[in-house]
């Protein structure tokens, strides 16, 4: 996926409010850009992080500027969190996960459980559909470990129990990690960061739920789905 263009490279000044980023362009200017991650973005925040940054000529956006990327011990990684959707979206038109391919149609967006909505709904008259909910990974303490989450995510744990019992009633459920970073090996979750997840997978996956993780290829200019990585969820 070729990211937006021409992307603006700079430092990052301070990220606050969850939303907002202040940077420091190249050629001298300033501005305040969109921070589409509501995260706690561990290990991403410390200013002076070379970023890059897209603008967009919306006029009924309050912010031009959209954070995209940052730069960790020179790695990139994706920030934009609504870019994995996007990307597994093209990832399975292409065929390019192999443990979902197959299914004649897909469908996003789909309503199911406690007024949610799946990321991705896969269907073919063969075989019994498949609900994909897909999370986007950004943190890394290191040793090239990718974790979710980086906070707690009480709606992440409400969406496994809903897939749980999707599985249940006799569908296939997946939860897809995908890892916007190039610098990660394998996939594990962020037990201390928030047990109460960590629980509720660990169940699901006991009851049915299927867990994938994929890393991703990143650059200044494009982003896209690399290989498949270890997954390890604690029983």
């Amino acid at each position: 996926m070729l990211l937006p263009q021409p992307m603006l490279r700079g430092v990052l000044v301070s990220r606050y409010k969850r939303f907002f980023a202040d940077v420091a362009l190249d050629d001298g200017r300033g501005l305040t850009a969109h921070c589409p991650n509501p995260g706690a973005m561990l290990g991403m925040n410390a200013p002076g992080s070379v970023v890059w940054v897209s603008r967009s000529d919306d006029p009924k956006r309050k912010l031009a500027h959209t954070l995209e990327l940052i730069e960790v011990d020179g790695g990139l990684i994706g920030v934009n969190t609504m870019l994995p959707n996007r990307l597994v979206a093209e990832a399975l038109a292409a065929g390019a996960i192999p443990e979902l391919a197959g299914y004649a149609s897909t469908r996003r967006e789909v309503k199911y459980g406690d007024n949610s909505r799946v990321d991705f709904l896969l269907e073919a008259s063969d075989r019994p559909a498949c609900w994909v909910e897909v999370k986007s990974v950004t943190l890394s303490r290191g040793g090239g470990l990718a974790e979710w989450p980086d906070c707690v995510s009480a709606r992440g744990a409400r969406h496994v129990a809903e897939l749980e019992a999707v599985v249940a009633r006799g569908d296939r459920a997946v939860v897809l990690f995908l890892v916007q970073r190039n610098d990660c090996d394998r996939f594990a979750l962020a037990e201390d960061l928030d047990p109460a997840f960590s629980r509720t997978l660990a169940r699901a996956v006991a009851a049915g739920v299927e867990v994938l993780a994929y890393g991703c290829a990143v650059g200044p200019d494009r982003i896209g789905i690399g290989g498949r990585l270890p997954a390890i969820i604690a029983s």
